[in-house]
């Protein structure tokens, strides 16, 4: 039966985010606000909570969850050939709607789905997600929503969606809005956006002039 916390109330925000926590380390799943949609998250380095995850919402390996964290620094033990452009994306834009595709660390035992040695990473501008990733560290995270169904801005609708497959839901209330993070590849010597979400290719420009668009 899966358990529901109001984070908006003080003591069900800390029974709530210990709760979670307990079932991320057990390798179930959680669905938590962030700054753009609901997620639906789980251990970034549990690969059966990842598959579970990923059949929860109905999704192939083909498209592999992205990972959240709650620190920049957390970028250190997870990426390699981080260029210093893609530093000052960081700078720039976290924690918020910005997701950076890079090449991950080859001695990482995780196993997010066909990534093809790269890592969809992002921190979110949300305290209830920041905290959660603070105390378990990287979770694979992705909208909290069946595949083909519209990501959920409010707890209601991901549970009306995912039941009983997830074990803890976080309802922080209706999300801020329900525009995706735009997401920009770092794998290369120029970054190149792969889609325009939250944050337009002029603003980002603002920071890596020589951004590129993809077709």
């Amino acid at each position: 039966m899966a358990r529901r916390y109001d984070t908006n109330d003080a003591t069900d925000r800390v029974t709530g985010l210990r709760e979670a926590a307990s079932a991320v380390r057990r390798g179930e799943l959680v669905v938590l606000p962030t700054d753009t949609v609901y997620g639906i998250g789980a251990d970034a380095f549990t690969p059966e909570a990842v598959g579970d995850l990923l059949e929860a919402k109905g999704r192939g390996r083909n498209m592999p969850s992205p990972v959240l964290i709650g620190s920049p620094n957390t970028l250190h033990g997870l990426v390699t050939d981080f260029s210093e452009m893609a530093w000052e994306l960081v700078d720039a834009f976290w924690p918020g709607a910005l997701t950076l595709v890079a090449k991950h660390q080859p001695s990482l035992q995780w196993d997010l789905g066909e990534t093809r040695g790269t890592v969809a990473v992002r921190m979110p501008l949300h305290p209830v997600a920041i905290e959660l990733l603070t105390e378990v560290g990287p979770m694979a995270v992705s909208s909290a929503n069946l595949t083909g169904h519209p990501a959920p801005e409010d707890c209601d609708a991901a549970q009306q969606m995912l039941g009983d497959s997830v074990s803890v839901y976080l309802d922080g209330g209706p999300t801020p809005g329900n525009v995706p993070s735009s997401i920009v590849d770092v794998t290369r010597e120029v970054p190149v956006l792969l889609r325009a979400g939250a944050l337009s290719a002029e603003e980002l420009r603002k920071v890596v002039p020589d951004l590129e668009v993809a077709n």
